[in-house]
């Protein structure tokens, strides 16, 4: 397993947790962080045993965003030419295979914002507080926050956010749809660890499909959606991980998946 500067990675059977290790900085994102983001997740999806990512933080808070040091050493011409890759590094959580569970504590701003609307599920902390303030700074979001989190929230709670920058807490975020489960700051990895072994106990091809189809739904034409269930319906029946769940059902007994 390599090391990382900015990131700690770590695989525990089926999971990866990719923990943010710059708390000195708060979690800061920029450059450097964005470029071993990159590796990181190049070495997750290098092993197929990997199911389920959770991404956490050291530190008191889960990242306070972009380091504006970093923004002052940028203009339109560097934008312009990195910004696709920026923008390509969240879509990959949202798109790979494995099921990308984020657990959030404290500040959580901006880039790290717009990072966690592009994981499947959203556990937070009590203690946790989130925003996505660009628009204070003359920017709008940009690395999907924009595109992302009108679907999870809805366009006028977007705006509110967006245009206004205002701070909510994880209770607010829970009762608008950003994030799914709020509990309490010492029960936040153990949380988002039994929600992850839930996801593990069930069928590979079964959880990837319902992933890349529920993903598929916030784009795509009811039609079209129906089509993709047909797909993974005529794959899924009959595959050998199908069977073993139903014959451990009548026979109450743990399955063992063989992604077959």
């Amino acid at each position: 397993m390599p090391s990382f500067e900015y990131y700690n990675l770590e695989v525990k059977g089926a999971i990866a947790y990719v923990t943010l290790n710059r708390p000195d900085r708060l979690n800061t994102m920029g450059l450097g962080p964005w470029k071993e983001m990159q590796l990181v997740q190049d070495e997750i999806e290098s092993n197929r045993d990997i199911r389920v990512v959770i991404i956490k933080a050291d530190g008191e808070h889960f990242s306070a965003g972009i380091d504006l040091h970093d923004l002052e050493e940028v203009n339109s011409h560097w934008v312009a030419d990195n910004i696709h890759w920026l923008q390509r590094l969240n879509t990959r959580w949202q798109d790979m295979n494995a099921i990308v569970i984020a657990a959030v504590h404290g500040v959580c701003y901006g880039a790290g914002f717009e990072m966690l609307t592009a994981c499947d599920i959203r556990v937070a902390s009590d203690d946790a507080r989130l925003a996505i303030p660009e628009v204070r700074f003359g920017l709008s979001p940009d690395m999907g926050g924009s595109q992302r989190l009108p679907r999870l929230v809805g366009p006028g709670q977007a705006k509110r956010l967006i245009l206004a920058c205002e701070e909510i807490d994880a209770q607010e975020a829970k009762e608008i749809g950003l994030v799914e489960i709020v509990v309490p700051r010492e029960q936040l990895y153990e949380r988002a660890e039994k929600l992850a072994k839930r996801i593990i106990n069930n069928p590979p091809w079964a959880v990837r499909f319902g992933k890349k189809a529920i993903n598929a739904s916030m784009d795509s034409s009811i039609a079209g959606g129906l089509l993709l269930e047909q797909i993974q319906s005529i794959f899924c029946c009959g595959t050998e991980d199908q069977n073993e769940a139903i014959r451990a059902f009548f026979e109450k007994r743990k399955p063992e998946f063989q992604e077959r």
